[in-house]
């Protein structure tokens, strides 16, 4: 359904902006404090400051998984020169666990956006085994694309992201 032009991650541009048209073949739920991350849902920054809680599908332990999440917007979605923004990467996460059974190669960084909506996208692919994967030497301009190639990953497997932006009064001083 991924090619399909009701297809929410088409809709969101995140296929395009972040990926390439993929089926997703694995069950995987993003939660932030006990609420379910659904495609274009908003969360505020004071609700993700913590990582998510991740289930990862399958039913074969010997299947290992890479977890991206990516903000495409940085620093702003009308010049997203830094895009993509790393906010996290976990790698030989075994079907059927989450992150926490993985090698966190980038921590998690919890996204605080100064300008506009922006959509953060968790990515998940299916490793052709475990392997040794180097953390970039920076956070901003990360390609999940290249990235995926360079580590022969190939399309992901599930995929799902979320709207965030500045919170109102966040910061600055008031006068009152």
């Amino acid at each position: 359904m991924a090619g399909g032009s009701r297809d929410p991650l088409v809709v969101g541009r995140v296929i395009g902006d972040v990926l390439e048209p993929f089926e997703c073949s694995i069950p995987m739920r993003v939660t932030y404090n006990n609420r379910d991350v659904t495609n274009g849902c908003e969360f505020k920054p004071s609700l993700v400051v913590n990582q998510p809680r991740i289930n990862i599908g399958g039913d074969d332990l010997r299947n290992f998984y890479t977890l991206i999440a990516v903000d495409p917007d940085a620093p702003s979605p009308s010049d997203p020169n830094l895009r993509e923004y790393l906010h996290w990467l976990v790698t030989d996460i075994p079907a059927t666990t989450g992150p926490s059974f993985g090698h966190e190669v980038v921590t998690y960084e919890s996204p605080r956006p100064m300008m506009g909506i922006h959509r953060i996208v968790f990515v998940l692919f299916r490793q052709l085994g475990r392997e040794t994967v180097y953390a970039p030497g920076w956070r901003q301009n990360f390609n999940t694309k290249e990235f995926a190639e360079l580590y022969n990953l190939g399309l992901p497997v599930a995929a799902v992201y979320f709207n965030i932006q500045r919170e109102s009064g966040s910061g600055g001083r008031r006068l009152y």
